[in-house]
């Protein structure tokens, strides 16, 4: 009975033992994966954004897209009346015409009188009718320029998509005003996606450019894989706010708990899995693979 009852003891002892010691390790990991490991749920799907403003003044004619719907480059996303401009451009060409009579005319005059002898005509025609001629030629010159300008306004009625993405924003519709600069809709590049990652300061010497990276959206088990692209190289210090005399006001107190700076790490997005819809603005977890490089893409 009392080697079976010692037995029993140490067999509790032991299982007590190997589960602390279990316990110990699992919370050493975790500990290694949340304080080691560069990691961050502060991340952000970013996209570049091209603001769509008209380039001349008018009536809106046409609006022949839809907000969110997606779009190629070149295709027409908004049309200004054209029939002022059109008029504007005939009246250009008219100009161009007239002033190339003009210089013509007085080209032949020029050189007429550069022919004549200094007993018909005095040197000072000479030269004057000389002059002329250069003035004619610099005003064809800038019925040229004007006839372009007018060419360009009109080919400006019609906005088109300089790059492939969806529409988001829209703003616009058929009988509207258009004011040159306004914004009035804009272009989601869908060829310029990528993530910001806001990583704490002590992370980053954990990191390299190159580095492979798993990204994962809020509410989806899939992984986005990426790399490093380029880690930013300064934030807003809020404590060097200029005092009244621009000098640095400089906070007299300190805490004792310091708060790591968290600091953008720009990834570039390699694979999107099949199914998973990338938004500017939607929140990810980004885990970086120290050392790791992504894998190569298969060739085509």
């Amino acid at each position: 009975m009392k080697s079976s009852s010692i037995i029993k003891t140490l067999l509790q002892v032991a299982i007590t033992l190997i589960v602390v010691l279990i316990a110990f390790l699992l919370a050493r990991a975790l500990w290694d994966r949340y304080m080691n490991t560069p990691w961050t749920r502060d991340g952000r799907v970013r996209a570049d954004v091209i603001s769509v403003a008209a380039d001349v003044s008018g009536i809106v004619v046409a609006v022949p897209v839809a907000d969110n719907s997606y779009v190629h480059k070149g295709d027409l996303l908004m049309k200004i009346d054209p029939a002022r401009y059109a008029l504007a451009l005939a009246q250009a060409e008219a100009t161009v015409a007239e002033r190339r009579i003009g210089l013509s005319t007085k080209q032949r005059d020029a050189a007429r009188r550069a022919k004549l002898d200094g007993d018909v005509i005095s040197n000072e025609n000479r030269e004057n009718s000389s002059a002329d001629a250069s003035a004619a030629q610099a005003q064809y010159q800038a019925a040229l320029a004007a006839r372009d300008s007018a060419r360009l306004n009109l080919d400006r009625t019609e906005i088109r998509a300089t790059v492939d993405g969806w529409i988001t924003n829209l703003n616009v519709h058929a009988g509207d005003f258009a004011q040159a600069g306004a914004p009035k809709l804009a272009v989601i590049d869908a060829n310029s996606f990528w993530v910001y990652g806001y990583f704490e300061e002590n992370k980053l010497p954990l990191m390299k450019v190159g580095d492979a990276v798993d990204m994962r959206l809020l509410g989806s088990e899939q992984l986005i894989g990426g790399h490093i692209d380029s880690i930013s190289r300064g934030i807003t210090d809020r404590d060097n706010a200029l005092g009244s005399y621009g000098l640095a006001n400089v906070n007299p107190s300190f805490n004792w708990v310091r708060l790591a700076q968290r600091v953008p790490v720009r990834i570039h997005i390699d694979k999107v899995p099949d199914g998973v819809t990338l938004a500017a603005g939607m929140t990810c977890t980004v885990i970086v693979k120290p050392g790791e490089r992504p894998a190569a893409k298969p060739q085509k």
